[in-house]
């Protein structure tokens, strides 16, 4: 349970980017972020699942040129 009482309910971002391409630097996602090509919400992680794989199944991503995440963000609290 959550605060109050109230379950907590996490919700997902599925995020389509551009693969960088390999050099000598290490990556930092959170120095410098892949670029983002589509960011879509989902308030579940079926929904989230879903959406990820329909972008999975794109030809820019099977070749490997883009890939898929699928992000758990903060938390909220059900009603």
């Amino acid at each position: 349970m959550g605060h109050c009482g109230r379950p907590a309910v996490t919700r997902f971002l599925v995020v389509l980017t551009d693969v960088r391409p390999v050099d000598d630097v290490r990556r930092d996602e959170r120095q410098a972020p892949e670029r983002r090509r589509q960011v879509v919400g989902a308030s579940s992680r079926e929904a989230a699942d879903r959406i990820a794989g329909a972008f999975m199944a794109l030809g820019m991503v099977r070749a490997g040129r883009q890939r898929v995440k699928v992000i758990a963000v903060g938390r909220r609290y059900g009603l």
